[in-house]
């Protein structure tokens, strides 16, 4: 097994990537926080309509920009690829509107820094989920019993895009689903390449305009049609 040398440049190898759509309004205190602890910062700009791209140039960040919305899946896509070619040892991938927290990415390398994981999941489960609603805690428990079901996998948490991925891992992950169902077909992945992986407790912090974005119950059940489809045309 690589190993990534867990000394003090271990930050300046680890590359963070934010996909970023219409977040204007939340993403430089994002950015301030992220920055701030990481010297390789990538943000997708996945079709934005509003002045995303203008706040990003503020920071010292990498900036990738797609033409047109594609999806989450699909950002994060570009921005992993971009890292990888720029010689990343270890890729994090952070939502851009302000619920993850910068401080809990220490927590999230530590595992493959000491060569116990190729993948580790964040948990807002194992962690803190702030101000989340009853039927948000619903849906999110029902799609992890869905990924138990489905893959195997014992995991707590299943579309927390705080994740880590050792190179050799993100090399060979393949993102297919443009949109939100990337969660789950990375958690699939994971069970049939036979990544070693573990889970690590987050704080997620939920306020009226993150709760707008995020998944609803109907988004829930499209995203399982999504997963489908994908395996059926596979």
């Amino acid at each position: 097994m690589s190993r990534v040398a867990p000394n003090n440049d271990w930050r300046q190898r680890t590359w963070i990537v934010l996909a970023a759509y219409n977040e204007a309004s939340r993403l430089g205190a994002v950015l301030a926080e992220v920055c701030a602890r990481y010297p390789q910062v990538v943000v997708v700009d996945d079709g934005s309509r509003d002045g995303t791209a203008e706040i990003a140039r503020q920071y010292p960040v990498w900036l990738l920009q797609h033409a047109v919305n594609l999806g989450q899946g699909a950002a994060l896509q570009t921005g992993i690829t971009f890292a990888l070619r720029c010689g990343a040892e270890i890729v994090v991938t952070c939502d851009a509107d302000g619920q993850h927290q910068a401080s809990d990415i220490e927590r999230l390398v530590a595992p493959i820094l000491e060569d116990r994981a190729d993948v580790v999941l964040g948990s807002r489960f194992l962690g803190e989920a702030v101000n989340i609603p009853l039927l948000r805690r619903l849906v999110l428990r029902l799609g992890v019993w869905f990924t138990r079901w489905t893959t195997g996998l014992a995991v707590t948490d299943t579309h927390n895009g705080l994740r880590a991925l050792h190179r050799r891992a993100a090399l060979a992950l393949r993102i297919r689903q443009n949109r939100m169902a990337h969660a789950s077909e990375i958690l699939h992945q994971i069970r049939q390449q036979g990544w070693r992986y573990c889970e690590v407790p987050v704080t997620i912090r939920y306020d009226a305009a993150t709760l707008a974005k995020g998944q609803s119950t109907w988004n829930a059940l499209r995203i399982v049609g999504e997963l489908f489809l994908g395996w059926l045309v596979r």
